[in-house]
């Protein structure tokens, strides 16, 4: 449920909006309905608010997205992902009941006396942005619709697509009349579209179309890509009043942003307020922890291996890294890791009682078992869907990150650049050394390989690494691999855990108590309580966990197979809509 819906709009747009489908038609409103809801400022604010539903909800999370990406194992695979599965009678997303919406609103506001129009008419502008960017980067082409379409308008309803270069185009003037026009006040509960909102987002979309039109060179768009990283920079210069959080200690800081009930102030730029007096929540720990509903997303040891050292240097410059087990490979790193993954002294709240909470093979799949999002107490949320921690959805630490990517792309990043974007971030984490301050000059052969070989510039790569560690499980890498043309890694990045010197019991936080048994054949007796069983018998089966060298090496998880093909960059028109309108078209290699 998004911040919208707690506001008290039903009843007015039941009547607004007596009905809905997903053409492109509008639906006649009653004139008496229309002065009541134009004619005052509490009226357009009212409607404004339905736009609301257009932000992730908080029902799916943006912290399952990432859950489909080459940084996490789950359970299962995707349809996005499963051969066979996405075509064109599964494809779904075609559905216009929000733009008619906004445009209706548009039209009218723009007649409307209302001295405050400006403000509202600037918030729909940006949400149509929103809606447009989300259906571009879906469907690529789709109809370019700014204004109520009559039901009687057939040359319009059975139009082709328009160009999404030319779409986007049309979203940045929104996005530009949003920031323009939405009134320049300051909103203390994180939960409404400001001025800053419209900007933060502006730099998220602008990297996006950037990076599409530089890498997807079959667009012959490469050399309107700089114009929109420029956009990146300016915007994020623009916007003032944000710093990132700092926790009590230097390894609280990042963790807080996600747990806290009411969002902070000083780094979150917008967020879903949840509460618990209202029943609104989301399922965060339900989705983390449960073994039995959700994905049970855990971290690939690929990704977590791209975690400094807090001296600054990478990790898997260490001699010996490969084979390093859990309880070592974890000491001395990059301070979000404690707060992203359960490691050493995490513990967690069981009846009533604190206590130790190492990785549990029973909700992992390769030991890297996530905090982030999730309350340390077990009821009542971990077998119940009831988070009411704030849901961030823009933050400054990705408005750092964005802009530091454009500087990288442009080949305009200075020392100075560096220390307030990157370097800041790091030293949030704990880290230390030139690295805060010092662009680096040599490419981590780590990170060339990570990515595929794809990007070169030492510079552009740590930011990449930097991206990866800040933004995990907020909803932005599967969007990141498609703008930079790395589909492949959907398909191809190993779904590896932590390193296993051999069978039997293992303690994996240093306590001195083992926590997990690895076995082949019969399930051995064991006298630990609570140790978790994991059968590594060779098996070729999907949903099966298996050491890489067989009776030691990596922890290797099989969730299904996966099929990346580059048709997938875009999904299919949904034939029931082509069956309406032929003109559509279909994209390629979906016919």
């Amino acid at each position: 449920m998004n911040t919208g819906k707690l506001f008290n709009y039903t009843l007015v747009l039941a009547v607004l909006l007596s009905a809905s489908s997903c053409d492109l038609n509008e639906v006649p409103v009653d004139t008496a309905t229309n002065e009541a809801v134009f004619g005052s400022e509490s009226g357009l604010e009212l409607y404004a608010n339905s736009f609301y539903d257009l932000l992730p909800s908080t029902d799916v999370g943006v912290f399952q997205i990432d859950n489909t990406s080459d940084l996490v194992a789950r359970n299962g695979v995707d349809d996005y992902l499963a051969p066979g599965t996405l075509s064109p009678i599964t494809s779904s997303g075609w559905s216009w009941t929000a733009l008619r919406n906004i445009n209706y609103f548009i039209e009218n506001a723009e007649k409307s006396t209302v001295a405050t129009k400006a403000h509202y008419l600037g918030v729909a502008h940006f949400f149509r942005a929103l809606f447009y960017f989300e259906k571009v980067k879906r469907f690529g082409d789709v109809p370019w619709i700014d204004k109520p379409i009559d039901i009687t308008d057939t040359e319009k309803l059975n139009a082709p697509r328009d160009d999404r270069f030319e779409v986007m185009d049309k979203v940045l003037e929104d996005l530009n009349y949003a920031i323009e026009n939405i009134t320049p006040t300051a909103d203390p509960s994180r939960t409404r579209i400001t001025r800053d909102v419209a900007r933060a987002y502006k730099t998220r979309i602008c990297l996006f179309e950037a990076s599409f039109r530089k890498y997807h060179t079959d667009y012959n768009q490469q050399a309107t890509a700089a114009a929109w990283y420029e956009e990146v920079v300016n915007e994020a210069n623009a916007i003032n009043g944000f710093s990132l959080h700092e926790g009590a200690t230097p390894d609280r800081g990042y963790r807080e942003l996600f747990i806290a009930k009411s969002a902070f102030t000083d780094e979150t730029i917008l967020s879903v307020a949840l509460s618990s007096n209202l029943q609104v929540f989301s399922s965060a720990n339900r989705r983390f922890i449960s073994p039995t509903y959700g994905n049970r997303p855990s971290l690939t040891r690929r990704f977590v291996n791209t975690y400094l050292n807090l001296d600054g240097t990478p990790f898997t410059s260490m001699a010996g890294y490969q084979t390093m087990p859990f309880v070592d490979e974890v000491q001395n790193r990059d301070l979000r890791l404690k707060q992203t993954i359960r490691l050493g002294d995490y513990r967690r709240t069981e009846n009533g009682l604190s206590v130790i909470a190492p990785p549990n093979f029973s909700q992992t799949y390769t030991g890297y078992q996530p905090i982030k999002w999730c309350y340390d107490e077990r009821f009542p949320y971990d077998d119940e869907s009831r988070n009411d921690n704030a849901h961030i959805i823009m933050r400054w630490a990705e408005v750092l990150l964005n802009k530091a990517e454009a500087l990288a792309e442009l080949n305009r990043m200075t020392a100075a650049d560096w220390t307030a974007t990157i370097g800041a971030l790091r030293e949030r984490a704990g880290i230390t050394g030139t690295t805060l301050t010092t662009l680096p000059t040599v490419a981590d052969p780590y990170m060339l390989a990570f990515f595929a070989n794809k990007f070169t510039n030492p510079v552009l790569l740590e930011v990449l690494r930097e991206r990866g560690v800040e933004l995990i499980f907020e909803g932005l890498r599967p969007d990141d691999l498609r703008r930079w043309k790395l589909g492949d890694l959907f398909e191809d990045a190993a779904m590896n855990g932590m390193y296993v010197s051999g069978l039997g019991e293992h303690d994996l936080n240093g306590d001195g108590i083992n926590d997990v048994y690895f076995y082949q054949g019969a399930k051995p007796p064991s006298n630990t309580p609570g140790i978790a069983f994991v059968d590594v018998s060779p098996s070729t089966a999907a949903g099966r966990i298996q050491l890489s060298n067989g009776t030691s090496g990596e922890v290797m998880w099989n969730p299904g197979v996966r099929e990346w093909t580059d048709a997938k960059y875009l999904y299919p028109i949904p034939q029931t809509v082509r069956d309406r309108n032929p003109a559509l078209g279909q994209n390629p290699d979906w016919q």
